[in-house]
């Protein structure tokens, strides 16, 4: 499966505390590529789910 974008939604490398939060996106990611065909529309669609998972993490480590 060659998508490029789906070296950002791994999950293996962080922290155990980290991947329970980066995991359910990853696996959704990788959903979105098997299922849907390439086009303008699933780029968009992983990139804003790589947004929503990046907020989730900075969310997981926000300190007031």
């Amino acid at each position: 499966m060659d998508e490029p974008l789906l070296q950002f939604f791994e999950y293996a490398h962080l922290k155990p505390e980290m991947q329970h939060v980066s995991k359910p996106f990853g696996e959704l990611a990788q959903s979105i590529v098997v299922t849907l065909p390439r086009n303008p529309e699933r780029t968009v669609a992983l990139r804003k789910l790589l947004e929503a998972k990046d907020c989730a993490v900075r969310a997981l480590i926000w300190k007031p």
